[in-house]
């Protein structure tokens, strides 16, 4: 039997076996993942389905390179290569079958991809040239690993990203196995072709369990496995061709996916969140929100990504700058639909971009200001000089009122208050709040009241009055005491010294 098919058809049947196994182990452990806000599932469903993914490319690939010469005559020049790509896919499945089942940090995972995508990469797995033209190849130098660990990661992360609906993460990565398994017989590499066509076969075996309506996701596990073995056999592939081809094919497979990493991670960005926040923005959610149902969205990104990826086959039979023409072209288009959609919107995106930086500006003033009124209260040695330094606070703050009730030593009750200078006070859009203050005579504690205009902004409101209350928090009456006494002594030790000057 050839063995590409047998690769193929030997990993799609070991899916679809061991995938049942997998659902029982699943339920007897109970690894689910269970319906939340940013979930599309409304009742549990499994979540390790990696695990037969895993175990269905893992064994007949292994199998298949060690023992079939034929296939695999370069395996012996590729062999710390493969072996670097083998272990680091195990680790990063073993990784999310850790985050599937105990949960880990994101900080976490990006530090095991990073170390994986290293250990790779300082096996051979680098692209150190690509060509463009007979006459031009731009030599990456000292940039052949940065740009395979950025490029690894990445599309770990993007595949990680788009496992959001039943069966889309699997049916996408699919259709890119099958590209770079045709790319690595194309470039005469038969091992990378026998690890993608297992792994399409893997995949098309659990997309019986996995479409709508899933009876199993695969998880962490999956996902992490899935993106770290996509980009690490299409960098091995490109590395040994140095054809542009080799890159910009794969890229165009996983349009979608790194498309909507990339277009997150801006969104994130701007809305000053971590770019590993989970949120309701991907390109699936928008497609749900037009109306679409579960199962209509998958097929739609089917749909566009075989398009895509049957545009990007012009490129195996064009020269390197046509190549690169056609796959700029392929991205415009690709960028087209993700505006048509919602998911990019370019006013929006300049707005973000000057709000973040006016906040930025901002914050910045804020702390300079901070830093210069805590030296004024930490100054301060008497009542006077500390409510002055407060009411200093209050202006530079762009509070509107500050008022602090008193009972003074003959118990007569008084009021000290503070009304900006700036403006006329307005009843509307103010934000209110009261800062409790102990007195340092009797013990009991004072209402500070203050009041500070929003501006058009809660948040800006906020943080100044966030950083008022460190001022008052840090420079508080009974500290003022304390200053007081420290200032009389140093006072009197003044007048002692200038006294024994004198008589000397």
């Amino acid at each position: 039997m050839n063995p590409f098919a047998l690769a193929y058809f030997g990993s799609w049947l070991l899916a679809l076996l061991i995938t049942p196994v997998v659902i029982k182990c699943a339920r007897r452990l109970k690894v689910v993942d269970c319906p939340g806000v940013r979930k599309i599932h409304s009742v549990p469903i499994f979540r390790i389905g990696g695990v037969a993914v895993f175990l269905s490319v893992m064994l007949p690939s292994v199998s298949l390179i060690l023992l079939s010469r034929r296939v695999c005559g370069d395996f012996f020049e590729l062999s710390g290569e493969l072996i670097a790509v083998f272990a680091m896919g195990a680790f990063m499945f073993f990784v999310g079958l850790v985050d599937d089942i105990k949960g880990l940090r994101a900080r976490v995972k990006l530090i095991c991809q990073f170390a994986a995508a290293a250990v790779v990469c300082s096996a051979g797995v680098k692209i150190n040239s690509i060509t463009f033209s007979d006459t031009f190849a731009l030599n990456l130098g000292s940039l052949a690993w940065p740009s395979a660990l950025l490029w690894i990661v990445g599309v770990t992360n993007a595949v990680n990203f788009i496992d959001g609906l039943d069966g889309l993460a699997a049916g996408i990565s699919a259709i890119a196995a099958g590209v770079i398994a045709l790319l690595a017989l194309k470039f005469g590499q038969p091992a990378t072709a026998v690890i993608m066509l297992c792994l399409v076969g893997a995949l098309v075996g659990f997309l019986f369990f996995n479409f709508h309506p899933a009876g199993i996701f695969m998880g962490d596990c999956g996902s992490q496995f899935l993106g770290f073995m996509l980009a690490a056999t299409s960098v091995m592939c490109a590395a040994r061709s140095g054809a542009a081809v080799s890159l910009t094919l794969p890229a165009v497979a996983l349009g979608i996916p790194i498309f909507d990493t990339l277009i997150s991670m801006l969104r994130r960005f701007l809305g000053r969140r971590s770019i590993f926040s989970a949120d309701r923005g991907h390109f699936h959610h928008r497609l749900l929100a037009l109306g679409l149902g579960h199962s209509q969205v998958v097929i739609v990104a089917y749909a566009v990504t075989l398009t895509a990826t049957c545009l990007g086959m012009f490129m195996l039979f064009t020269t390197p700058l046509q190549t690169m023409v056609v796959f700029v072209c392929i991205l415009l288009l690709l960028g087209m639909g993700f505006r048509c959609i919602g998911s990019v919107r370019l006013r929006e995106t300049i707005e973000a971009l000057r709000r973040k930086r006016m906040v930025a500006n901002e914050m910045k003033q804020e702390k300079a200001d901070f830093e210069q009124l805590q030296l004024h209260l930490a100054g301060a040695h008497t009542f006077d000089q500390w409510w002055r330094s407060l009411c200093l606070a209050a202006e530079r703050m762009r509070f509107m009122t500050i008022t602090l009730p008193l009972t003074d030593r003959s118990g007569t009750r008084r009021l000290l208050s503070w009304e900006s200078d700036g403006e006329t006070v307005q009843l509307q859009n103010l934000v209110r709040t009261t800062v409790p203050i102990r007195d340092r005579r009797s013990g009991s504690v004072l209402e500070l009241e203050a009041a500070i205009h929003a501006d058009g902004s809660l948040e800006s409101a906020g943080r100044r009055i966030t950083l008022f209350n460190r001022l008052i928090e840090e420079n508080s009456l009974e500290k003022l005491q304390v200053n007081q006494r420290i200032h009389s002594l140093s006072v009197d030790s003044q007048a002692a010294f200038e006294v024994s000057r004198t008589v000397l």
